[in-house]
This record gives structure tokens, C-alpha cells and sequence, in this order.
């Protein structure tokens, strides 16, 4: 009698955010979800309660975050974007995602652009571009995180 034996590699995501309204922590929750039903393993904390090593022990780093006002950092942000800039992230992937208000113009988002670009000098590899969304997350953007959830797991295990 013969056995084989499968060792499936599953994959790791680590979801930090930042919510001041529970915008993000909303994105966060949808994206988990989404991630986990397409067979990741997902963490998720708040950036408070988080260091950016603990992204280390993670093929999938996401950082959901939003920009107050005219694009400065809260301090608990400014901490995390600090700490994360020290990482070598080669070899993991990422994505970045947020809320913002458009009535700050060109200040929309800013911080999610300010992660997406800490990420890429860390030499993490970029699977989708930044997903924004004005306030919090109405009908149509929670399927556009739900379609993201689906683009990373297929990047992720393909």
C-alpha cells in the first residue's frame, strides 16, 4: 500500500490598516474575507497594534490606510511607513489600498501613493495598482475589492 502525499504551499497574506472612521477597517475586513475564500491564509491588525516586520512572515503584504486632510500622516502611520521603510520586502508581493476625500484634490489618497511607492523601494513586487475609494466603501467598490481579492490570490497561486 502506497500513500502519497500532498504538500500544498499555502499562501500568507498580512493586512495592516489604518482607520480612523472605519472606512478602511471596512476594506480591510471585505478584502480578507475575499482573500480567504480564495484559500489564503490571512492576518489582519490594526497599524496601531502592528509592526511592519511582521510582514516577514508573509508572501502578501496590503497596507489599507487613509489620508487626513491634506495628506499628512497621523502619527501611528507616520511610524509604520518609518519602520517599513527599513525592510527588504524582496521576494514578497504587495498591494495598497484606501479612502480618501476628493475634496482635497490633489491630496486625494495621497498616503496610499506614499505606501505604494515605500513598497516598491523595499523591493516588493506590485500584483495590482492602488485601489482608492472616495469615504467609505459603497456598493460598487466592495466588488472592486472583491475583484482584487480575486486578481491577488490568482497572481498569488498562478
Amino acid at each position: 500500500m502506497s500513500f502519497n502525499i500532498v504538500i500544498q504551499n499555502i499562501m500568507k497574506a498580512k493586512i495592516v490598516f489604518a482607520s480612523m472612521t472605519g472606512n478602511d477597517e471596512d476594506m480591510a475586513e471585505i478584502l480578507e474575507e475575499g482573500l480567504l475564500d480564495r484559500g489564503l491564509e490571512v492576518d489582519s491588525s490594526d497599524v496601531s497594534f502592528t509592526d511592519a516586520s511582521d510582514y516577514l512572515d508573509s508572501d502578501l503584504c496590503v497596507f489599507i490606510t487613509y489620508t487626513y486632510g491634506e495628506g499628512a500622516m497621523t502619527d501611528e502611520i507616520a511610524d509604520f511607513y518609518d519602520q517599513l521603510k527599513e525592510l527588504d520586502l524582496t521576494g514578497k508581493s504587495f498591494a495598497v489600498m484606501g479612502s480618501g476625500d476628493k475634496t482635497y484634490k490633489e491630496h486625494y489618497c495621497e498616503n496610499v501613493f506614499d505606501f505604494e511607492k515605500a513598497f516598491l523601494a523595499c523591493g516588493a513586487k506590485e500584483l495590482i495598482p492602488p485601489l482608492t475609494v472616495e469615504n467609505a466603501p459603497d456598493d460598487d467598490d466592495i466588488a472592486r475589492i472583491d475583484q482584487a481579492a480575486e486578481e491577488l490570490a490568482d497572481k498569488l497561486n498562478g
